[in-house]
């Protein structure tokens, strides 16, 4: 007889691989490097007052290194992790003799709750709802063999790039409606887009910065429109479904040789079309969307495949490094680290908070998000040393699960 969800549990800690937790750790480094310009305020300033800071040159480096290094290549090592993570759940549940698909779903309906009140309460860049959403689609590719995968992977890594031909051909925008929505609402409730920086550093209420959230809810369905942000994730998550049924994650030295490869071709690809990338964000896209689009695929996925991969490398020489030991902790409670980033991102620059916004240049920015993620660090070592679970996972466990889990090691 098929056991219930109930019969399971969660992956033990000695089930767990190290090397998931250190990316996941790393990954949120460059998520919180790319979200806390806008927590700052920064992005929101008129370009006036971001030239006249006393920081505008070392901002405007800062501003080239993040497009260089950072955008867009730390949320493709967190897809891959999360097309990863699937094939664990699948593979444990089935060896199990469990229903894996319900436990799935169920903790994918959960994420998906825990993200619309993410974006509707905390901070509207949540990307866990896509997530949530595009991660129920992945069953349907459970059967399929490691080339369909893989091609269906390209196929959606690559879709964008004609979509932006298409529409720019075409002067097409496929985001107006979400746009006219949120043009609705700030007429309809007096909102000044053009000075939200300056609003929410000046708030003195939490309904103040919910109106600010529910327009901002808007503009986040019109990114993921305009930057076609949903193919790209699912590519991005079929990729990592190969690689965790491939077990490369298991068996990096095994695998040596094929990281080697990826690291290489990934940073010699990489790197340059970064540069182009950069070049074509802090030009506005003077060649086009389109081709701002194809600089993306040619530098943010090779560049995102050879971080996973020299992060595999390195750990192989040498995963008893002190370093892992702090890194991996952070990882293990990624979705409150995630969460609490947006939450300490409020504090400090909200009215609500601390009032520091529109005070600080890119680059103090980024001093500050070092602050921000070793004082996580430090707060997730202590945490995992007492505890199996960071506090939201184990409510999400426990309600995946429909049982009671016990906390404490």
């Amino acid at each position: 007889m098929m056991n219930t969800t109930k019969d399971i549990s969660p992956v033990k800690a000695s089930e767990r691989f190290a090397i998931l937790d250190i990316l996941r750790g790393f990954a949120l480094l460059g998520i919180c490097m790319a979200n806390f310009p806008e927590f700052s305020l920064y992005n929101f300033l008129p370009q006036e007052v971001k030239s006249s800071m006393s920081t505008a040159a070392a901002d405007n480096i800062t501003r080239w290194l993040l497009y260089i290094f950072v955008d867009g290549k730390f949320y493709t090592l967190f897809s891959l992790l999360f097309g990863i993570g699937f094939s664990i759940i699948i593979r444990n549940a089935e060896r199990k003799g469990a229903n894996g698909f319900r436990i799935f779903y169920r903790r994918m309906g959960l994420l998906l709750v825990i993200g619309f009140m993410h974006l509707m309460f905390i901070w509207s860049g949540d990307i866990l709802m896509l997530y949530a959403l595009l991660g129920m689609l992945l069953p349907l590719f459970r059967r399929m063999s490691d080339k369909g995968l893989l091609r269906w992977a390209a196929f959606f890594l690559l879709l964008p790039v004609l979509i932006d031909f298409v529409c720019e051909i075409t002067h097409t925008s496929l985001a107006l409606p979400f746009v006219r929505l949120q043009e609705m609402y700030c007429a309809r409730y007096g909102i000044n887009a053009d000075n939200f920086a300056y609003w929410l550093r000046d708030a003195e209420d939490y309904g103040t910065v919910f109106q600010f959230l529910v327009q901002g809810a808007f503009v986040r369905m019109q990114e993921f429109i305009e930057g076609n942000r949903y193919f790209k994730v699912l590519g991005l998550f079929l990729t990592g479904f190969f690689i965790g049924r491939n077990r490369i994650y298991a068996d990096m030295e095994e695998k040596k040789a094929l990281l080697s490869k990826v690291f290489r071709y990934g940073l010699a690809i990489g790197l340059p079309c970064s540069f182009l990338y950069a070049w074509s964000a802090m030009g506005r896209h003077p060649l086009g969307i389109a081709m701002h689009s194809v600089f993306y695929l040619a530098s943010v996925y090779p560049l995102g495949f050879a971080y996973a991969a020299g992060s595999g490398l390195f750990y192989l020489r040498t995963k008893n490094g002190t370093a892992w030991k702090w890194l991996a902790p952070t990882g293990r409670m990624a979705l409150t680290n995630y969460i609490g980033q947006s939450v300490i991102g409020m504090f400090l620059f909200y009215g609500i908070g601390m009032g520091l916004g529109t005070t600080f240049g890119l680059l103090q920015t980024e001093i500050v998000v070092l602050a921000v993620f070793l004082f996580q660090m430090a707060f997730s070592a202590g945490w995992m040393s007492a505890f199996k679970f960071g506090p939201l996972e184990w409510v999400w466990r426990m309600l995946t699960y429909g049982k009671w889990l016990g906390i404490r090691n």
